[in-house]
């Protein structure tokens, strides 16, 4: 199957490059660019990608406006920031917005080729290591700001809406476990594993693994994790 994927990034020379090197996969097809977040409802009706690879930082409308509009409509894209930062605020933030996960813009080519594949095919591009970097570095500055309890306050009461072995598997997600691996951890069988999974998205009106992950670490349900 080929994956449609559209680029949107400010930069010309950086469109340009990212369309040089990723048009040269078999499977991938460009199938169009834009240049600000303004731009990307419009070209996600006419070219209906399966993947976007957003920049953050756009003149306009920037990538995380863009994300989180884009997120609400029924048979979103999936959506892949690109960024220089890899300790940004901002990414956090359209990770919480339904981003599958980011990629630096000096990536290398494959690299981003093999991110773009995982999530088309339904898997988030997120390390538990670099999900916890993040997390760590933002939850700092929350922490100046006075803003890290109501937020732990919020996951918390979301959270305790799901049954027992639901908010189990929610802390498997958040551990970076795959559903194999929490079906092992937790005695469950694979189908069911993705039965919870699939509930807490429903419930929790969550777009993917890595909001799970994000909730349960907000919630302070990976605090003893290494």
């Amino acid at each position: 199957m080929t994956i449609r994927l559209l680029v949107v990034d400010d930069d010309p020379l950086v469109r340009a490059g990212l369309s040089f090197m990723l048009g040269g996969a078999d499977d991938l097809e460009i199938v169009g660019e834009g240049a600000d977040g303004s731009e990307v409802p419009a070209l996600v009706e006419r070219l209906a990608p399966d993947v976007v690879l957003m920049d953050i930082r756009m003149p306009e409308v920037d990538g995380l406006t863009a994300t989180e509009e884009l997120r609400r409509r029924p048979g979103a894209p999936e959506i892949v920031v690109l960024t220089t930062f890899h300790a940004d605020e901002q990414v956090l933030r359209a990770l919480r917005a339904g981003a599958a996960g980011f990629v630096l813009k000096d990536t290398p080519p494959a690299e981003i080729v093999a991110a773009v594949r995982r999530v088309a095919s339904g898997e988030p591009v997120l390390s538990p290591a670099v999900t916890r970097q993040l997390m760590s570095h933002v939850a700092g500055r929350a922490h100046e700001r006075g803003t890290a309890e109501p937020r732990r306050t919020t996951a918390a009461q979301r959270l305790a809406t799901l049954a027992e072995r639901e908010r189990e598997v929610a802390v498997g997600v958040g551990r970076g476990q795959s559903n194999a691996e929490i079906a092992a951890a937790l005695f469950m069988s694979l189908p069911t594993v993705k039965t919870h999974v699939s509930r807490i998205l429903a419930k929790l009106s969550l777009n993917n693994r890595v909001q799970i992950a994000l909730l349960a670490h907000d919630a302070g349900l990976l605090d003893d994790e290494p």
